[in-house]
């Protein structure tokens, strides 16, 4: 069967990288959207560039420009916008929406999703709710517009939260303590960042998927804050002084914070004390990505934590 042909809107960001390198990896016709602004950016344009010399098409494009994305959503088949929320653009796929919506070829649309499932987020603090309402404004708009879709989320980034035994302000794992939020039982799914991607590309041309979520929990990498811990203890040898913080404390190191430290604040409180990627039943609205793509050999976390060791 003939390979859906994918563009990538945001192909030089953290997780837009991986999904080009997946796309060209599973053998799909892979188009990466060039903006204006990459031209000043001397890492982005040379990594398009090694993205060509694998064989990907790099097609100019622009949203101020809604013709040009019109003529980039016109080659494909697919379109997956990787997106970062912490870059304030998530309304920017409006102007993709409407693209999709002029060209009317396409079979797919990924939108900025992957983590917290926005339409379970209603309850979300400020001032970090914000990115979960404006990707609830895109989904309106893409259900709108009839526009055949698939969500992918439902996991924390391993970069982000298994490296550093999920603890703010740093990216490498502690070596003496450890703070434990409450009682540190929560369960959170945690994921590597390229098998996010893998299943990502797995998940285009599967019936089972459209108009429908996938969920990124594979049963291995739903873990605890404490059983995180334990692994980098076993690892390296030695136990780390752990300090546990309530939720009412917390919650109150958001005051005096700046902008993102609250965002941050709120969204870590979401994970680790409500359990907001886990404390729900998956229902017919959605499929669970290991369960669908078992050839998918997903990273463990206690291997992904050796590389730190």
């Amino acid at each position: 069967m003939e390979k859906c042909k994918v563009l990538v809107v945001g192909g030089t960001g953290y997780l837009g990288r991986r999904i080009v390198s997946a796309s060209l990896s599973q053998g799909h016709p892979t188009y990466v959207l060039q903006r204006p602004e990459i031209g000043l950016d001397i890492d982005k344009l040379q990594m398009l560039l090694a993205f060509k010399k694998k064989g990907a098409h790099l097609v100019e494009g622009s949203f101020s420009d809604l013709e040009s994305l019109v003529r980039a959503v016109k080659l494909v088949d697919v379109v997956i916008c990787p997106m970062s929320f912490r870059s304030h653009n998530i309304l920017l796929q409006l102007q993709l929406v409407e693209a999709i919506k002029r060209a009317g070829n396409i079979k797919r649309f990924l939108p900025s999703e992957f983590g917290f499932d926005p339409a379970r987020m209603g309850h979300a603090l400020e001032p970090g709710r914000v990115s979960f309402d404006d990707k609830m404004v895109v989904r309106k708009a893409i259900q709108d517009a009839k526009i055949p879709f698939t969500y992918v989320c439902g996991a924390g980034f391993a970069g982000y939260f298994a490296s550093n035994l999920s603890q703010m302000g740093t990216l490498i794992p502690p070596k003496e303590k450890v703070l434990i939020y409450g009682d540190g039982n929560t369960k959170v799914s945690i994921v590597d960042e390229d098998d996010i991607a893998a299943y990502t590309i797995k998940t285009i041309d599967d019936p089972r998927t459209l108009n429908k979520t996938l969920y990124l929990r594979p049963p291995e990498n739903e873990l605890s804050q404490k059983q995180l811990v334990e692994m980098w203890e076993n690892l390296i040898g030695k136990k780390l002084e752990h300090i546990s913080i309530s939720e009412e404390d917390f919650l109150a190191s958001m005051k005096g914070m700046d902008y993102a430290g609250q965002v941050g604040v709120g969204h870590f409180y979401h994970m680790f004390y409500e359990g907001a990627l886990t404390n729900f039943e998956i229902g017919e609205e959605g499929e669970e990505a290991s369960k669908l793509y078992p050839e998918v050999k997903y990273t463990r976390m206690n291997e992904y934590l050796k590389n730190y060791a």
